[in-house]
């Protein structure tokens, strides 16, 4: 298989585009209804944490606690969208739930939810429980640490390409990671306002994660690039050379991709509630960082040098 990614230039950047604005007419229409981009989940709004932890002989705990078990049990009782952690240390088992901000007596609800739900690993020592609330501004203080470790990345990730490759290589990097964060992001805004898919910390990791996979797809591509500038040594023009470093690195993105993928497919379907979206906005976000690198990074690359160049063949983005 042979693409002319250059030929085809204006159809890939539509495509684009078009999952982008889509994307932001998401985010417009959750901001104008839940007063954010994204449904925020219980790590960023704040909300009610109960521990619950078991009794232990000599150190011996029982069996291990089934997480399943417990969520099936809490969500029985209406308390859906919590989230479930189990707690283990010396002479220490036991579960912490958190969700949205809870009453009194929907706190005591749960607790007896909870204990019943635990009674068939052992019993519950009133020492090892707490119930505690947390407040928006430390869930508002995870979600500004978190932004900031994004910013923090793509300055790195920025700095560096722009000492390997040149500026303009680092500056259409950056514009493919920006597009893969926006692709993941619209998409989950999408979910929340459809299925009321709520975002928590592991969301940050996610993006955190797609940058790092997606720059390393444009970095193959674009050291290619480079490579083939040095050997041709001006006999073909820039697009030419896009093409062929495009071909030359097509098996390799194509595999990349599937084996970081198919993985992620299985957690989502086995691996349980907590680890469902997260691999999600992997996927998302995997699949889109192939096709900007692919597409987007090369082909803005290609039309810049041909307009810095007026002897090369024109900018395929303004043909008509």
């Amino acid at each position: 298989m042979r693409l002319d990614v250059i030929k085809n230039a204006r159809l890939y950047i539509t495509i684009s585009t078009a999952v982008i604005l889509a994307g932001i007419v998401a985010m417009v229409l959750s901001f104008q209804q839940l007063g954010s981009p994204l449904r925020l989940g219980i790590d960023f709004t704040g909300g009610s944490s109960i521990t619950l932890g078991l009794a232990c002989n000599a150190g011996n705990c029982g069996k291990p606690i089934d997480v399943s078990v417990v969520r099936q049990a809490i969500e029985s009782k209406g308390f859906t969208n919590s989230v479930i952690q189990l707690v283990e240390g010396k002479d220490l088992k036991g579960v912490s739930v958190r969700t949205a901000h809870l009453s009194t007596d929907e706190r005591e609800k749960l607790k007896n939810s909870l204990t019943e739900a635990l009674k068939q690993y052992g019993e519950v020592d009133p020492k090892k429980s707490q119930i505690d609330e947390v407040g928006p501004a430390i869930g508002q203080q995870g979600l500004r640490n978190g932004l900031l470790a994004l910013a923090l990345s793509f300055s790195g990730i920025g700095i560096y390409l722009a000492f390997r490759f040149q500026l303009d290589y680092a500056a259409f990097a950056i514009i493919a990671l920006f597009h893969d964060m926006l692709v993941t992001v619209g998409a989950f805004s999408l979910l929340g306002l459809t299925m009321g898919v709520e975002i928590d910390s592991l969301f940050i990791v996610s993006m955190l994660t797609i940058c790092g996979f997606s720059v390393n797809d444009t970095v193959v591509i674009y050291d290619r690039i480079r490579e083939n500038v040095k050997l041709d040594a001006g006999a073909s023009n820039f697009n030419q050379l896009v093409n062929a470093s495009v071909n030359q690195t097509l098996g390799r993105s194509i595999n990349t991709s599937l084996t970081a993928t198919l993985p992620l497919v299985a957690i989502f379907l086995f691996g349980g509630a907590t680890l469902r979206f997260f691999s999600l906005a992997l996927i998302i976000g995997f699949l889109s960082g192939a096709y900007s690198s692919i597409f987007n990074a090369s082909i803005l690359l290609a039309w810049w040098r041909s307009r810095q160049n007026p002897n090369s063949s024109q900018p395929t983005l303004e043909a008509n």
